[in-house]
């Protein structure tokens, strides 16, 4: 055969002769994986239709509800709830809705709309539930609980532990970035930065058990019906996570933080929930930290956790603008390169 004739066959029937039986069974090999790929396709094409369809739904349920909500109100109550109706995320809103109503949850309103009118009240109506804007419902994957917002100027934006910038860091967060420091040598201390909005963007829920407080006196609002409250927030967190698997970690610190959530939680059942995790210690204020909080590596534990129990991502515990977690970055680098779908070769 020449190489002008072998220029002249184009076709499979051609090279190997049309009665070849390798040429049928090229064609049927073509012609399954052509079926294969369009039945694929038409399964991702459903997929993406039917999520984006869910999506779709679910947005528009979540912005009706708020609406529904208010429209089932009187007008005193309208006026009374309109924080709640204005500044708490969609996604808590739906869960916690229900416990506007109620008559402990109207008294404390009434109280706390009072203290407002007659006093300074921290942290800033905006805020007091800035905590469930920055970590919607479903992006929850640590829970740490405080107790009291602080009473001073500048400090209570609605996170616990965590103060408005410029502010520095008070004693407990101080405490906080040196054991976070025993647990990651390259975390960097900033004692002028107090602002743990960087947590709380990675699923880090940072909830004081009383939202509000008089201007320098702390505890005022404490058991007002804030506790009943937040409670119910803790608790939906636990049933969520108990319908639908989501990792979900409690950091206890403190006799405060412990009793909420053992109240909510059977202890003997805890060590068979495999996406349910506790820590617990004493609280870092200046007063205990020595007696328990220091060396509890609880930061490092619950990234272990994460990422070899859970596969899943770390948290990088830093605040300082443009640093991070060496390992923890690296880790989280990783894990996104082992979940990323491979390319197929087209042959």
């Amino acid at each position: 055969m020449t190489v002008e004739t072998k220029r002249k066959q184009s076709t499979i029937e051609e090279f190997f002769g049309k009665s070849s039986k390798k040429i049928k069974v090229a064609k049927e090999s073509l012609a399954a994986k052509a079926r294969t790929d369009a039945s694929v396709k038409l399964d991702e094409d459903l997929k993406t239709t039917k999520e984006t369809v869910a999506n779709e739904i679910e947005d528009t349920d979540v912005a009706d509800v708020k609406e529904k909500f208010k429209k089932s109100l009187s007008g005193y109550l309208q006026t009374l709830l309109a924080m709640e109706i204005d500044t708490i995320d969609p996604s808590w809103f739906v869960h916690l809705k229900e416990e506007f109503k109620k008559p402990y949850f109207v008294k404390l309103k009434q109280f706390v709309t009072k203290e407002q009118q007659e006093y300074t009240v921290f942290p800033p109506a905006r805020d007091v539930y800035s905590w469930s804007r920055l970590t919607p419902f479903d992006k929850v994957r640590v829970v740490i609980i405080g107790q009291d917002p602080y009473h001073n100027y500048n400090q209570a934006h609605g996170m616990a532990f965590s103060v408005r910038a410029p502010t520095p860091a008070p004693p407990s967060l101080k405490n906080i970035y040196k054991e976070l420091k025993q647990n990651y040598s390259d975390f960097q201390i900033d004692n002028q930065n107090g602002d743990l909005t960087p947590w709380a963007l990675q699923g880090v829920l940072l909830l004081n058990t009383a939202l509000t407080v008089r201007a320098h006196n702390a505890n005022s609002h404490s058991k007002k019906g804030w506790e009943v409250f937040t409670k119910k927030v803790v608790e939906s967190l636990i049933k969520e996570s108990e319908k639908d698997g989501r990792s979900l970690v409690f950091l206890l610190w403190g006799n405060n933080a412990t009793k909420l959530v053992d109240s909510l939680l059977n202890a003997s059942s805890l060590p068979h929930k495999k996406n349910l995790k506790v820590f617990k210690s004493v609280h870092p204020s200046p007063l205990s930290a020595s007696r328990g909080f220091f060396g509890n590596t609880h930061f490092k534990l619950i990234n272990d956790w994460l990422h070899n129990e859970r596969g899943e991502k770390m948290i990088d515990w830093s605040v300082v603008p443009g640093s991070q977690l060496t390992e923890v970055a690296q880790a989280n680098q990783i894990l996104e390169g082992e979940k990323r779908p491979s390319k197929e070769v087209d042959l």
